[in-house]
């Protein structure tokens, strides 16, 4: 009882008094690690800071990554870009028994650091956790549980760190490194290309690579730090909290890239059909031209009215043409400017392989079939309304 009154108390004193507390020369502050869970959240594993004192019978975790679904417009703000998260400051052993209940491995880095820094770490992240600063503005690629560890490291240590990228293959752009956490052939992974814009598919450097924990904990395992301009690594020792397998990506039977096929043969086995009968289906232009053109609202909206960093200048629109919501209801009046417009359409689907090929933006593959689909169709209307 008395062991447990002290660390309230104390746990108590630190928030208040901006952490005059010092740790002792036990005290050691580590990296933390976890694999990817199962849900689409989960997906790129986590990271946070735990700070461990037997003296002072401190073991807290301080997890950047606290959100809250039932918070007030949370989907809105989500939808708009507008996502606050918060630092979390709570007992490490609810942290890892969350990950022991979830089968998910655990791995710990502590960091080689004097007391001095050790010290500063531990007022910075008080100073963080306190309810005036702990809430911040989350973007998945550029401020979120993983990048926040380096940005504190770098904080603290400023020219004494050396992230060091000798492990890492580089050159790949923050879409190929999503991809790799995020299979393509998903419905969260086709869902998160179609809505991301062209910025994912610039390279990323050493220290965006850091978005991604597994990428924190390779880097950090490589990287060194200054001792009297004497280079020693960065981390002390590494240890394995939880022993479990490595998170297998499972890619659904009914995937995107199977039930996009089997609409594009579908579609086009239905335009072969009425190209030889001289007749045309409306309902598979109907449903044709509204999903096109909603799926371009979407991506207009995410575009020019959020504040995420990385929806703009998304070229899915050359596909998804949200003109075409209009367009569905001028169609069964014959008009002979339509054949123009199918044409246009045509043209917008001849660019995308220019900029897939150059790499100005990276299409979700499993898109492929309905483009075919797309223009096939679009070259019988463009006949069509002659």
């Amino acid at each position: 009882m008395k062991k447990l009154l002290f660390t309230f108390l104390f746990l108590a004193i630190s928030i208040t008094s901006k952490s005059q507390v010092q740790l002792s020369v036990y005290s050691e502050i580590s990296i933390v690690t976890a694999d990817a869970g199962n849900e689409l959240f989960e997906a790129f594993g986590h990271s946070a800071i735990r700070i461990k004192d037997p003296v002072l019978q401190l073991d807290l975790v301080y997890n950047y990554g606290i959100f809250d679904f039932n918070a007030p417009n949370f989907y809105t703000n989500f939808t708009k870009g507008r996502l606050l998260y918060k630092l979390g400051r709570y007992q490490f052993k609810y942290f890892l028994e969350s990950y022991k209940q979830d089968k998910r491995w655990v791995k710990q880095q502590v960091l080689n650091l004097t007391q001095q820094q050790r010290q500063a770490f531990f007022m910075y992240l008080e100073r963080n956790a306190s309810p005036q600063n702990a809430t911040y503005l989350y973007d998945p690629f550029f401020n979120n549980c993983a990048s926040k560890l380096k940005d504190i490291t770098t904080t603290i240590l400023g020219d004494k760190v050396e992230f060091n990228d000798k492990e890492i293959e580089k050159e790949l752009s923050f879409r190929t490194l999503m991809n790799r956490q995020i299979h393509w052939n998903t419905w969260g992974g086709f869902g998160i290309n179609l809505a991301l814009g062209s910025k994912l598919d610039k390279t990323a450097n050493l220290q965006q690579y850091m978005y991604l924990p597994d990428y924190v904990y390779t880097i950090f395992k490589n990287s060194t730090v200054y001792f009297k301009n004497q280079k020693q690594p960065l981390v002390k020792k590494e240890e394995l909290l939880l022993d479990f397998p490595n998170r297998k990506q499972s890619i659904p039977f009914i995937s995107p890239l199977l039930v996009f096929s089997i609409i594009a043969l579908l579609g086009i086995f239905i335009t072969y059909r009425d190209n030889k009968n001289q007749k045309r289906t409306k309902w598979l232009d109907t449903i044709l031209l509204i999903t096109t053109g909603l799926v371009g609202f979407l991506i207009v909206f995410l575009w020019f009215f959020t504040d995420h960093s990385i929806t703009p200048n998304n070229f899915n629109v050359l596909w998804a043409f949200a003109p075409n919501l209009i367009i569905v209801f001028l169609l069964n009046k014959g008009k002979k400017w339509l054949s123009n417009y199918f044409i246009f359409l045509l043209f917008l689907l001849v660019i995308i392989p220019i900029i897939w090929i150059t790499s100005i933006q990276h299409f979700p593959i499993a898109v492929i079939p309905l483009l075919i689909l797309l223009f096939v169709r679009y070259l019988f209307l463009s006949k069509s309304f002659k």
